[in-house]
């Protein structure tokens, strides 16, 4: 295990990096090597800026590197952030918000933005209910 941060550590075991994956019928992957990043169930806005243009704003993203925490000045206010990257390829995708100064922008705290220009929306698997795979037996 590496230290990479304060709190994020990455796990490396013989050089070898491990992926997570949670599945889902419309995934979210890196752009540049298509490593899962998260699904639509977890969009929780598509209604944001960054950087290249438009944004989305995720509750649970995973395979990422964090940096280290930057003070930043944006549109509505004053965040604490961290930037993103692909754990794979370390492409930067966006940031996640660690701490807002406004009360009205908490809601963003530990919540991930990825740039609609770094990552590419698949279809994933359906996932059928149980209910469902009984009635096909």
């Amino acid at each position: 295990m590496t230290f990479c941060s304060k709190r994020y550590f990455a796990h490396k075991v013989m050089g070898r990096i491990y992926l997570e994956h949670f599945g889902g019928s419309k995934l979210f992957v890196c752009g540049q090597c298509d490593t899962f990043l998260t699904n639509r169930g977890e969009l929780i806005s598509s209604r944001f800026t960054g950087a290249t243009g438009r944004a989305y704003l995720f509750g649970k993203v995973v395979n990422l590197n964090y940096s280290e925490t930057q003070d930043r000045m944006m549109l509505t206010g004053r965040h604490i952030v961290r930037d993103v990257t692909c754990k794979k390829c370390d492409a930067k995708l966006g940031w996640m918000y660690e701490f807002a100064t406004e009360d009205g922008q908490r809601y963003k705290e530990g919540r991930v933005i990825l740039e609609r220009a770094m990552v590419t929306e698949i279809d994933g698997i359906e996932e059928l209910a149980l209910d469902e795979l009984k009635k096909s037996d």
